[in-house]
């Protein structure tokens, strides 16, 4: 019999703070020789948490987003690179993962990796995903971290906005969500990024 409940109750709560952190940990650690492939880009200048980079052109799998849309849009993308597609074929996955906030249409991404481009990519099966080619384009990114939220990203557009604007560079079309980390990642370590397009100047 335990006679002491309190002592008992703070190991099981420090245990679920320390499960998270230790997840998180061990897959940085235990995936840091087989990490994700990210697009690689020219960093055209950094200020801060700012960047303008230049992106080569990119193939994406893409697939509607209803509503918050999270888990059935990527539930519809992981199908399609874990064999729902004409070869039945694996797909590597990549990172990181884009939502285009456009407010007719939000979608969710993939990126292919250079590999499978190379190769050919299977075309998806059924109509829920589709593929499609991103010219090379210049972008302003901003960093951030923590969970995906309304609020998070809301306050981030205006965060990137207000920068471009003092730098007087015009943003175009709609603002693009980049998340990095797997759900599991503690918000404070996560990578997040929302892009504009902007001009391709000097």
């Amino acid at each position: 019999m335990n006679h002491n409940p309190p002592l008992l109750m703070k190991k099981r709560m420090t245990l679920l703070v320390l499960i998270p952190v230790v997840l998180a940990t061990f897959w940085l650690v235990g995936n840091s020789r087989a990490a994700p492939e990210t697009p690689e880009y020219k960093v055209v200048r950094t200020d801060a948490k700012f960047e303008i980079r230049d992106y080569p052109a990119l193939t994406l799998a893409t697939t509607p987003m209803s509503g918050d849309g999270m888990s059935g849009g990527f539930g519809q993308l992981f199908r399609f690179i874990t064999g729902n597609n004409e070869r039945a074929e694996k797909i590597e996955m990549t990172s990181p993962v884009l939502i285009n906030t456009s407010k007719d249409k939000k979608t969710m991404s993939f990126i292919m990796s250079k590999k499978v481009v190379e190769q050919g990519v299977p075309r998806p099966a059924g109509d829920t995903v589709t593929l499609s080619k991103v010219e090379a384009a210049r972008v302003a990114a901003f960093r951030f971290s923590g969970s995906r939220t309304a609020e998070n990203e809301k306050t981030a557009i205006e965060t990137l906005t207000r920068w471009l604007t003092v730098q007087k560079i015009v943003g175009q079309g709609d603002p693009v969500f980049a998340y990095y980390d797997p759900p599991w990642t503690p918000a404070f370590l996560r990578r997040n990024e929302v892009m504009f397009r902007i001009e391709h100047g000097p």
